[in-house]
């Protein structure tokens, strides 16, 4: 390793930077993924971001990688190290899926890992959601509590609350998630992190490139970067799409603080709203307030949510081992008839035709995430868990239900310094779009530059 290179540096150059001190040679795989080993172990014991650390086999993928380099082969990812969601088939690894219950190991890779393998990157492990990817926290009774790197005492989110603290804390550049109701918008915006929902079907959710209908199509797959620039290149990875980042030109914004159910916002979160529309209009673009028509949608999510974590259950192969509130979420679902669910679908597709154009004939929606910035861990408990999550999602599962791209993107800190977002919604088909406006944002308030103070 080139002695001028600071460990520091490198576990935060994201993707993009540690693919190019690999290509220049001033790094090997086998010495990167030895630094995010050492990482993992110096601080997952308190973060509890992975729930499995491939040691072995990610050490063969790198001493492999530096091999393939050493002849001249290249790959978008070759040699970088990165982690999957532990709801996500890898060869020999079993996915808990967040439970106790036992669940056999795959016999092989899901499609988006055989993707990112293809690619050359290194699997180094799976990382903590909560039971079933129901809850907007990473808190299970079997795996512990996946805290945040800028404050332990604060959530990272859910689901893919274990992806998000393994990037924000530098353990890896990128990791998988996925979005069934805000499930990496959330997670990125409780870490200081770009998470984009990519538009229904973009990435393979199952074993294969075959259309996969988790949750009765909310369900997305992505990935959660430092910055935006990262989060194109993985994402086109994914996705089997080129995905670059443009300047968007000058567009219609609108914003609104209107969610699925009414819900406060709290004066921080509503500032950095402010905050990052003011930047939008001093890059020119067209400023103006207008309201998304959100009827019927927090009705349609309820339905398909319950009716498709009820399915999840059924498929483990010990369902009562889960929390008393997963089993209560699944013994919901499976009341809701077929009926309930054609007229649920119904009421999403007719959401979908009607946010097809956006509030104000606007290019791009501008919300929060979060209603108020990351909670305290511990904050929803037992059964009262079904009452109190579901306002956290108020302005993320929309976009579920209609299944438009949608990205969430840091927005500066709270006097606490915990980390705030905003969301930007897209017409479906311009993930592009949202990328370019997204850069504008990175450039101005530079927001990747910001690290979490880790001992």
């Amino acid at each position: 390793m080139d002695p001028d290179l600071d460990s520091e540096d490198i576990a935060y150059a994201g993707v993009l930077g540690q693919r190019d001190l690999l290509r220049a040679g001033r790094l090997t795989s086998v010495q990167l993924v030895e630094l995010c080993l050492a990482r993992i172990a110096r601080l997952d014991s308190h973060l509890r971001a992975f729930r499995t650390v491939l040691t072995d086999t990610a050490r063969g993928e790198a001493a492999a990688a530096d091999a393939a380099r050493a002849t001249g082969q290249d790959l978008p990812l070759l040699g970088i190290p990165v982690a999957v969601k532990d709801s996500v088939a890898i060869a020999g690894t079993a996915a808990m899926q967040g439970t106790g219950s036992p669940e056999p190991a795959a016999t092989h890779d899901a499609e988006l890992v055989r993707r990112l393998r293809a690619a050359g990157a290194v699997v180094i492990g799976t990382t903590n959601l909560p039971e079933l990817a129901l809850w907007p926290f990473t808190e299970s009774a079997t795996w512990g509590i996946t805290r945040n790197p800028w404050s332990p005492g604060h959530t990272s989110g859910g689901s893919s609350g274990g992806s998000a603290t393994a990037v924000a804390a530098g353990m890896v550049a990128a990791a998988t998630a996925s979005d069934g109701g805000g499930s990496i918008r959330i997670p990125a915006a409780c870490t200081h992190l770009v998470g984009l929902k990519p538009e229904r079907g973009r990435v393979p959710l199952g074993p294969d490139a075959s259309p996969v209908d988790h949750w009765y199509g909310m369900s997305v797959a992505g990935v959660l970067t430092r910055d935006v620039a990262d989060q194109a290149y993985v994402l086109a990875v994914l996705a089997g799409m080129a995905l670059e980042v443009r300047e968007p030109g000058t567009l219609t914004v609108a914003w609104s603080t209107r969610g699925a159910v009414p819900t406060r916002v709290a004066p921080a979160v509503r500032g950095a709203l402010q905050g990052i529309l003011t930047v939008l209009w001093g890059l020119g673009h067209r400023v103006v307030e207008a309201d998304p028509d959100l009827s019927g949608v927090q009705a349609s999510f309820l339905a398909r949510y319950g009716a498709g974590a009820a399915q999840d259950l059924a498929r483990l192969a010990d369902p009562s081992r889960t929390e008393p509130r997963t089993r209560a979420v699944g013994s919901v679902g499976r009341r809701i008839s077929p009926w309930m669910l054609a007229r649920a679908q119904a009421a999403g597709d007719r959401a979908a035709a009607r946010l097809t154009v956006l509030p104000g004939g606007a290019d791009v929606l501008v919300t929060p995430v979060l209603p108020s910035p990351p909670e305290r861990v511990g904050a929803h408990t037992g059964l009262r868990t079904l009452a109190t999550a579901g306002r956290r999602a108020a302005f993320t599962v929309a976009w579920n239900v209609t299944g438009q791209p949608a990205i969430s993107v840091p927005a500066g800190l709270t006097a606490d310094g915990l980390p705030l977002a905003v969301q930007l919604v897209g017409r479906p088909g311009q993930e592009q779009l949202l990328l370019g406006l997204a850069a504008q944002i990175e450039r101005l308030t530079g927001f990747p530059s910001r690290r979490p103070r880790m001992v």
